[in-house]
């Protein structure tokens, strides 16, 4: 009884990652999506995110089994303009996909709230955070990352 909400939470979870991709896939080729969705930015402070503790979520993606999930966002040893690139949008793809993925589980928690399971809605919610809304925050902070390197070599050129 006690790993019913944790259980059917992280399933959910799972199912809106898959959900998340597919709507994804279709708003990709939209103008709005290269216009307003690639350059979303809820936290610009370090300091905002240090508060929240990214730099501690980050460490548990750096090194626990998280790391194998996502083999696209990784660089090479040599780092070119093009690379970059790529990586930044491969960023922007799953931000976007947990953004809709955490949409989509917040209506489950809210449904649940409705119906008074508050438990129910609590656990689901707690893993929504940190499964789908801190890994879209820790991409919004990577690409940021990346724009002041980018910033850096335009000021260089």
């Amino acid at each position: 009884m006690i790993l019913k909400y944790p259980s059917f939470s992280i399933s959910i979870v799972f199912i809106s990652w898959i959900v998340g991709m597919l709507i994804n896939a279709f708003i990709k080729k939209t103008d709005f999506y290269n216009k307003h969705l690639n350059h979303l930015n809820f936290i610009k402070s370090e300091k905002a995110n240090k508060i929240i503790g990214m730099h501690f979520f980050k460490w548990i993606v750096k090194n626990t089994f998280f790391k194998f999930f996502n083999q696209k966002l990784k660089l090479k040893c040599k780092i070119e303009k093009a690379d970059l690139i790529k990586l930044r949008a491969e960023m922007t793809t799953s931000e976007i996909d947990h953004l809709i993925a955490f949409i989509f589980v917040t209506c489950f928690a809210i449904v649940a709230f409705y119906n008074l399971k508050f438990k129910s809605a609590g656990t689901i919610m707690f893993v929504n955070v940190l499964m789908n809304l801190y890994p879209s925050l820790l991409q919004q902070e990577n690409k940021r990352r990346i724009d002041r390197f980018f910033n850096k070599f335009q000021g260089l050129s």
